[in-house]
């Protein structure tokens, strides 16, 4: 972890889940973490728990469907803490899961408004400090559903499709300037997501037992290892933990 000492990782959506194993892990590591969420006692606990444990961490209420949020806690961590190395654009949701039919319009674009325009967000406030700065990594969290349509998700598929294009398109035009942007899809995860989709009863993703779906502290190590110098490969795509190669590559078990 060399190349990670004296940095900095902001992660959104930190209060639970992938989220939270992403700070615990880079925290355990000596990385400075910035931890963003919504609600503020579950990151400033958060933060409390990884400072009482030697690490380095501080916490912005945020909501990434805001861009003066995602603005403002942005350019807090950099006075925190002088510069951000890494982001993590995790933050993201999925229920209430529903039938096209049997949506509703305000929460549906409530969930394209933080999974894709959260993503977008991250992306206009952190490229300028990561360009000043000479370059930084920013790792989005994929996932299957961005290929893949699935019923009673068209908010989560079609908001995850549009996050990969804009891995792509930040790619072509940050790439060349010392900025890692990748995404990164896990498969399913064992966190409070599998609860709801589990609960909806809808498509097959709902029928898997709980053994099937990974650590969230899996998912914590594919992003450090996207932090490396070998992640630098994927630059531009989705890296994934639901094949053996990856899996292999974090040194996780495999499939």
């Amino acid at each position: 972890m060399n190349h990670m000492q004296n940095k900095t990782v902001v992660i959104t959506g930190a209060s639970k889940g992938i989220g939270a194993a992403t700070a615990r892990h880079f925290a355990a590591l000596g990385v400075n973490v910035m931890l963003l969420a919504r609600s503020e006692d579950p990151i400033s606990q958060l933060a409390e728990e990884i400072t009482s444990k030697g690490g380095n961490a501080a916490y912005s209420v945020c909501d990434v469907a805001r861009y003066s949020d995602v603005k403002a806690s942005l350019d807090m961590a950099v006075q925190h803490f002088g510069t951000i190395d890494v982001l993590v654009n995790n933050a993201g949701l999925i229920d209430p899961i529903a039938r096209l039919t049997d949506s509703e319009p305000e929460e549906w674009s409530n969930i394209v408004d933080i999974n894709y325009k959260g993503v977008y967000y991250g992306l206009h406030a952190a490229l300028p400090i990561m360009l000043k700065q000479g370059g930084g990594t920013i790792i989005n969290i994929s996932s299957g559903a961005a290929t893949s349509a699935l019923e009673g998700w068209s908010h989560y598929c079609s908001s995850k499709a549009a996050v990969l294009m804009l891995t792509r398109c930040a790619d072509k035009e940050y790439g060349e300037s010392n900025i890692n942007i990748v995404g990164l899809s896990p498969g399913t995860v064992a966190t409070h997501m599998q609860s709801a989709i589990k609960t909806s009863g809808i498509n097959p993703v709902s029928q898997l037992d709980w053994s099937k779906h990974i650590p969230a502290e899996w998912v914590a190590k594919a992003i450090e290892f996207l932090c490396g110098p070998n992640g630098t490969k994927y630059k531009g795509t989705d890296f994934s933990l639901k094949n053996d190669e990856g899996r292999r590559l974090v040194r996780l078990p495999l499939i």
